[in-house]
């Protein structure tokens, strides 16, 4: 049950036939017509800004068209006043009954409350993380993979069919170095002195790889030429990583759907067969690039490539896709990879690198462009840095790891729910900080305990109800709910916004959005507890009277239900009781 898409409904309609009627004129486009919570409570429990964006299109002053809206509305049994405010602004206030519907509404459906049916929307691939195969995953891949799932999360349950995919960066010079770095691990598990020279991989992660190759090649690697053993070791290191990957992830509650390897790419053709595709399109050339802006690098020369028309469809410059030498740059197995998606019949594509790939962003969506006719829409999502802070200073490298802080050290010292509720407290494209001590504080200036206490009391005076004698099930609750004091409808009005936040929330593939409704909601539900301290009446428990507890039982358990989808899109997993 979507409130407010009713109510929108209702008002087309009313402006339909007002078009009928000769009081607008035929062919308005009612598509920028919104019904949404007004900024200020008191002015109604919604407003539309249909008269505003309608008036100038129609020829009519705003007023003129809101008093006739409010007219037709007002004989709406659902909305007891429609008021028109300034200079055509609606606003709408509904009946009781509308509210005491929505919270049964949230009890018949659960943690469905809000969800849209399987099936009515698109195909879409996530692709989050890719992180190269060549050491676990550090702070900066954990906020991607939260931000990932959590978006695949939010889209499913708005009706998608969602793909988790990860790209496995695995045909590049990183997985030689890999190898060669294990290599010297390998050595050092003979007894042997490694060599981590520079550009090496330094990490102690390697000693297990090294120790494991042993265990399989005995030391029949050791003293032959780099060309005989590079290519064995280069895959079995890149096996053991990615399991150490898999670990990781697992660890943080993300479970892909599919892992696609860019080294599968090469020698099968599809990597040809997509660059004279866009060939086909007369978006391949062969010439020279203008010099980069600013200072030229040193090694910086003219030379004649095959580029890519990538400023057809939008970007700044044209791209290289092959090198002078005939080899591909990394760019083209990318625009392979992005064509197979493509092929596999998505309706959308999101892709989520690093901060660091801004540059690459345009250049992927316009190969997309081209490779789909325009008919495959590509976002692609940024993702700051994470700057870590233990005991008011910045959180020190990991050893282990060697040049940074492991996905593995936050989890196992804050715990996965805290660190994936923290990771999406902030949009994607915002710098976050992470300290230790404020996540783990039990204050309103933590979100996650917040929102985790909020659901601990439910959980509380739910027990405590039900050794009342009450029937705590969904089913009675949704046949006791009744609300006789505005602060209880002002928290139904809160669990109203679900539906429609989740809606608008995956249509901007912005899952912070659903983490801060939750914050919003546990503060609504931590004032009205509060204000029973003072006011007994509106406490949730009323003591030896078994149906004013159910019907107020009905509110909390309702909040309760929304808290409990919500955490379920972020990947957390409801608080029974604090501890």
């Amino acid at each position: 049950m979507n409130i407010f898409a009713d109510i929108r409904v209702r008002v087309l309609d009313a402006l339909t036939d007002m078009t009928a009627a000769g009081q607008l004129p035929a062919g308005l486009d009612f598509a920028a017509v919104a019904v949404e919570p007004p900024r200020d409570p008191a002015h109604g429990d919604m407003a539309t800004n249909a008269a505003m964006v309608l008036a100038k299109p129609a020829g009519l002053k705003p007023r003129e068209i809101a008093e006739a809206l409010a007219a037709r509305l007002a004989a709406d049994p659902r909305i007891e006043a429609a008021e028109v405010a300034g200079p055509g602004f609606l606003n709408l206030r509904l009946s009781p009954e509308v509210w005491t519907g929505v919270l049964r509404a949230a009890l018949d459906a659960g943690d469905d409350y809000g969800r849209a049916p399987g099936g009515q929307g698109a195909r879409i691939n996530v692709e989050f993380v890719s992180a190269n195969p060549t050491g676990p995953m550090h702070v900066g891949h954990m906020r991607g993979a939260v931000f990932g799932d959590a978006l695949a999360s939010l889209l499913h349950f708005a009706g998608n069919d969602v793909t988790r995919e990860y790209y496995i960066n695995d045909g590049g010079a990183q997985v030689d170095v890999l190898a060669r770095s294990a290599y010297e691990r390998y050595r050092e598990a003979h007894g042997q002195e490694p060599r981590i020279a520079e550009g090496l991989y330094p990490g102690d992660y390697l000693i297990p790889v090294g120790q494991a190759l042993k265990d399989r090649y005995g030391d029949s690697l050791l003293d032959r030429p780099e060309s005989e053993w590079l290519a064995e070791v280069r895959d079995f290191a890149t096996g053991l990583m990615m399991q150490v990957i898999r670990d990781d992830l697992a660890l943080l509650g993300v479970e892909m759907d599919v892992y696609s390897s860019e080294k599968a790419l090469y020698g099968t053709g599809r990597i040809e067969a997509a660059i004279q595709r866009l060939a086909d399109a007369g978006l391949i050339y062969e010439g020279v690039l203008a010099p980069p802006k600013g200072k030229l690098p040193e090694d910086w020369e003219a030379r004649e490539q095959t580029l890519f028309r990538s400023t057809a469809h939008g970007d700044d410059v044209d791209r290289p896709v092959k090198k002078s030498d005939g080899s591909w740059t990394y760019f083209a197995p990318d625009i392979a990879y992005h064509w197979d998606k493509i092929d596999r019949g998505f309706d959308q594509l999101i892709d989520i690198f690093g901060a660091d790939h801004g540059g690459y962003v345009k250049r992927m969506q316009a190969a997309v462009a081209a490779l789909s006719g325009g008919r495959v829409p590509l976002d692609v999502k940024l993702i700051q840095l994470v700057r870590l802070f233990k005991n008011g200073e910045p959180f020190k490298m990991s050893k282990r790891a060697g040049t940074f802080v492991t996905l593995r050290d936050v989890v196992e010292q804050a715990g996965r729910d805290v660190t994936r509720f923290h990771m999406l407290t902030r949009k994607n494209d915002a710098a976050l900080d992470f300290d230790f001590d404020k996540v783990l504080e039990q204050s309103k200036d933590n979100p996650v305990w917040y929102v985790q206490y909020a659901s601990a009391r439910i959980n509380s005076v739910l027990r405590r109800a039900a050794e009342m004698g009450v029937d705590v099930s969904d089913a009675a609750l949704a046949q006791a709910v009744a609300l006789d004091h505005p602060a209880q409808g002002a928290l139904a009005r809160r669990i109203a916004e679900w539906p429609r936040t989740v809606e608008i929330a995956a249509r901007a593939h912005e899952p912070h959005r659903i983490a801060f409704f939750l914050y919003d909601l546990a503060s609504d539900l931590h004032a009205l507890w509060n204000r029973g301290n003072d006011e007994p009446g509106l406490r949730f428990v009323q003591d030896g009277d078994i149906d004013a507890t159910a019907a107020k039982i009905a509110l909390a358990r309702a909040v309760g239900v929304v808290i409990s989808a919500g955490l379920g899109i972020l990947g957390v997993t409801p608080a029974k009781e604090m501890r």
